[in-house]
């Protein structure tokens, strides 16, 4: 801390920070801040005893009332309940660039006045795809025109309590306009109803003024444990409220009449949208949203599946602004103002001057800013003849933007960023000194590519889980051409064509080829599953640890380089450790003898162990785990038998749309799909390296939809499917993906057994085989629900009952033909079951058929089998009022306990020796 005062300063802040993001409490302020820094600087005016320790404790006590503070002011203005939704007009400020995509327009609003209706429903969210969509913006171009605004009657002013007091002392009833005590962040987000309204929002700029009518809630939160919590996500953005509008015809926008603070970003904005029309001219559609992303930070027009490759293979960071961007930028601008003849000083100014302009157009990212940062400071000691020191510029720009908004600290790319320029600071030169490659170039691409792949490893896992072991060789390769030839030049074209279109497409066309040979790199490494693994989200402890062992075993292979090479005295010949009256001379002595016999093998069995660790966390735990995932209006079922059993997943939900002839400019960039959204995520945190079976219990897209994206990103060994097909794309490409990825395909019905693990079993119970089935491989049938597979699980002393979407028809046949203790057979006969399956009987947990539709789950199904636990899987306030209310007081009626997805989230039970153990995601109570 003595020798760079700056970096034991940030460190003990950023300490700071994380102590306030465990610790929340309302101690932790603005005073407790004061009192720490004052009391600081009285250690070292008095230069008391242990003065660093005792000035790095006050800084973390400082940082965290900072952080404290901050955090206690993000607080909503409006006095609306917890998870209640109300009609509302608010008038305000469009503050961010507004997205238009297919029929969804998002943008971010500033209100001035919120004002809502007498009566207020406190119910449950009712548009929850519109939650699970960011607020991403693009540009919006110029605002071509404005829509009427339907002025609501009878409403009051929706205000803080200090706004409300004031509000309720005037005369009830009457409609009021009030300002609030402060402006309110909205992101809104409005469904188009006709094709002709998405030209009128792409006119809607930054800037403009506009009063619209809608209704607010509170964003989603998780419903599934380890789930992706939209809600904090808008939180760390200050936004507490989201307005969802159907239409344009309760919306007025209109041109600002006046400057302010907003201004230059709407220029900017225009700019932006000016260079991005210049992309889409110069490159192909295939290529364009690359491009955007790569030149300008405009990713939300990146193509899907492009995205999925290059994030398979760890190349995200080619897309994303960062450092590597301004080191280009600021090489280019250098190289050709000491061509135009100005003098050091003068273009060490200018280029210090463009930087902040670079970060406005590439989109001010977090990464960006940092790069910014430390490149004007960069600048600025070269200007003034100073000895630059990197770490201190690091340090100074990072705590400068934790100061500045301490939320920074939990921002993925400002962790990414940091970490990864830190590591290469610290690392690279080490590394460079262990690779035995001569040229000095090779080894330093090779150095920074090594470095930059150990430092952000674990960070990666965390959020991602997923880590491809040709990442090394992809960003060796990749890299390099991206960064020195196509980001480059493809800027040049991109300004060349603002002056000269010809030229521009001339330049342009080099890198169109390039991109077409580097994307067919990308795309085939990618379908190089193996090599494709798959990570748990470790705890950060883990991940402090392997920081710990990483420079460890750095430190130890640097003296064992330094030992093999001569460069430090080999140890056979040195005298005793007491010779030396260098007290650092002893220790480093000392400690070469320690590495030479324990560290360096002690550090790699450490390093190696802590990786399998975390590789293998999920597996071999001693109790059985079925989970019962809030996939919305869908089933999906996640069942790990006891030990190294098996891994089950039954249905993977998915998203049903209901499109008509002439909607086809309502389909969005990227679809919300269940199955690559929330599914595949869920799967990879809870550590799913490979799935044995997937039961499709039938063919209905609520259960298959999120397959296709379990089979394309999870290795899966057996599909079992009722033996049926219901003709369409979807179900086809299904099957077709499983066979292409190597899934064995099996058919099953009544009677079938299968062993997953040593006390875990499954006996299939319908569909009913016949005689008019055998011999036929597949039958085509486009109702589905009959034919659904039914199975009973038996795990650990437990009895599960999974039904699918069986109706009561069904039920019956199931109960005729399994209350005896005979089974049925392939030719539609009867038989002895040898499996130990004896009738129906008693179970622990049924699974509702159908979503609790009143079709299925009849009383004579239910005292066939006397579950204990129903558990129903449903959407939120879903069109088809699932559960419907004679399936609850079948179940009351019954003395079962109820658990719904739709009221509880995640529903998961535990199994140990014959007990279940169960918790849900949200508060609540089972229902009886």
């Amino acid at each position: 801390m003595n020798e760079r005062p700056i970096v034991g300063i940030a460190v003990c802040w950023i300490l700071g920070y994380m102590l306030a993001l465990v610790w929340q409490t309302e101690m932790l302020n603005v005073y407790v801040s004061m009192g720490a820094g004052m009391l600081c600087c009285l250690v070292f005016m008095y230069k008391l005893r242990g003065t660093s320790a005792i000035a790095a404790l006050l800084i973390m006590a400082a940082a965290a009332g900072i952080f404290g503070e901050y955090d206690g002011r993000n607080r909503t203005a409006l006095s609306l309940p917890v998870d209640a939704e109300a009609e509302v007009s608010v008038r305000g400020m469009i503050v961010s660039t507004v997205e238009v995509d297919g029929d969804r327009v998002s943008f971010q609003l500033e209100a001035d006045s919120v004002e809502r209706g007498q009566g207020m429903e406190a119910t449950a969210d009712t548009d929850a795809e519109a939650d699970k969509e960011t607020a991403d913006q693009v540009d919006a171009g110029e605002r071509t025109e404005t829509t009427a605004y339907a002025s609501a009657r009878g409403k009051e002013p929706l205000l803080d309590a200090e706004a409300a007091t004031a509000a309720r002392s005037a005369e009830a009833g009457a409609q009021q306009v009030l300002q609030l005590s402060r402006k309110e962040r909205l992101i809104v987000s409005v469904r188009l109803l006709k094709k002709q309204e998405q030209d009128t929002a792409k006119g809607w700029q930054r800037g403009d003024r506009i009063e619209l009518s809608g209704t607010i809630k509170q964003p989603s939160g998780a419903r599934n444990f380890d789930g992706f919590d939209y809600r904090r996500y808008l939180y760390y953005k200050h936004i507490h409220w989201q307005l969802t509008v159907k239409g344009l015809g309760a919306i007025t926008v209109t041109p600002p009449d006046k400057a302010g603070v907003w201004l230059p970003l709407r220029w900017n904005d225009r700019f932006r949208g000016l260079l991005a029309d210049q992309v889409e001219l110069l490159f192909p559609p295939e290529q364009s949203g690359f491009m955007k992303g790569m030149l300008i930070g405009l990713t939300d027009e990146i193509d899907p599946q492009q995205f999925d490759r290059f994030s398979r293979l760890g190349l995200t960071h080619i897309i994303a602004i960062s450092g590597l961007n301004v080191a280009i930028f600021l090489g280019c601008v250098l190289w050709v103002l000491r061509k135009l003849g100005m003098t050091r000083e003068s273009y060490l100014l200018t280029a210090m001057a463009l930087v902040p302009l670079y970060i406005m157009v590439t989109g001010a990212s977090p990464s960006i800013v940092r790069a910014g940062i430390m490149a004007m400071i960069a600048l600025y000691a070269a200007y003034r003849n100073r000895m630059k020191d990197g770490m201190n510029i690091a340090f100074i720009a990072g705590l400068g933007m934790l100061i500045w908004d301490p939320y920074y600290l939990v921002d993925v790319s400002f962790q990414l960023s940091y970490l990864v320029t830190l590591g290469i600071m610290l690392g690279v030169p080490h590394m460079n000194r262990l690779l035995p490659v001569s040229h000095k170039k090779l080894r330093d691409a090779l150095s920074i590519t090594v470095v930059a792949q150990l430092i952000s490893f674990p960070i990666s896992i965390y959020y991602f889980n997923q880590f491809s072991l040709l990442s090394l060789a992809a960003n060796f390769i990749i890299v390099p051409v991206f960064s020195t030839f196509v980001m480059p030049v493809g800027t040049v074209a991109m300004l060349t064509a603002l002056l000269h279109a010809a030229a521009g497409a001339w330049i342009g066309w080099t890198v169109v080829k390039v991109n077409a040979a580097l994307f067919a790199v990308v795309e085939w490494f990618s379908r190089l599953d193996a090599f494709q693994t798959l990570w748990p989200t470790p705890s950060p402890i883990w991940i402090l640890s392997y920081y710990g062992l990483l420079a460890a075993l750095g430190w130890c292979l640097h003296f064992a380089r330094e030992r093999h090479a001569g460069e430090a005295a080999a140890d056979s010949a040195a005298p005793m450790p007491m010779l030396y009256t260098d007290k650092e001379a002893v220790w480093q002595a000392r400690l070469s003898a320690l590495n030479r016999g324990l560290l360096l093998p002690a550090s790699v069995c450490g390093f190696i162990a802590l990786l399998w660790f975390a590789y293998s966390l999920e597996s071999g735990k001693a109790e059985g785990r079925v989970q019962f995932l809030d996939v919305g209006q869908g089933d999906s079922i996640l069942i790990r038998t006891p030990g190294r059993g098996h891994t089950i997943l039954v249905d993977g939900g998915g998203t049903v749309t209901f499109r008509k002839p002439g909607e086809e400019w309502k389909q969005r960039q990227e679809p919300y799909e269940v199955g690559k959204k929330l599914l595949v995520p869920l799967l990879k945190k809870r550590g799913v390296q490979t799935i044995d079976e997937i039961v499709l219990t039938h063919q209905d897209a609520d259960h298959y939809g999120g397959l296709q994206a379990v089979l394309e990103q999870i290795p899966v060994r057996r599909l079992l499917f009722n033996g049926t097909l219901n003709p369409g794309e979807a179900v086809e490409a299904l099957f077709q993906t499983a066979l292409s990825k190597g899934t064995e395909l099996v058919r099953v019905s009544a009677g079938d057994t299968l062993r997953a693990g040593g006390d875990t079993t499954l006996h299939i119970l319908s569909p009913l085989p016949s005689v008019e089935e055998k011999g036929m491989e597949i039958k085509l049938e486009k109702k589905q629900n009959p034919s659904s597979v039914v199975f009973l699980m038996e795990m650990a002393g437990t009895r599960w009952l999974f039904t699918g979407d069986m109706d009561t028809a069904a039920e019956r046949k199931v109960i005729a033909a399994w209350s005896g203790k005979e089974r049925p057979t392939a030719d539609g006969t009867h038989g002895r079951d040898d499996t130990g399956l004896t009738g129906t009987g008693p179970v622990d947990v049924i699974k509702i058929a159908h979503h609790g539709s009143k079709t299925s789950t009849s009383l004579e199904w239910l005292a066939a089998w006397q579950p204990k636990h129903a558990v129903i899987s449903a959407g939120v306030n879903n069109i088809y009022r699932h559960p419907s209310p004679q399936v609850i007081d079948r179940l009351t009626a019954s003395s079962i306990s109820i658990h719904r997805t739709d009221r509880h989230g995640e529903v998961q039970m535990a199994v140990k020796d014959g007990q279940i153990r169960m918790r849900t995601k949200l508060p609540g109570s089972a229902e009886n």
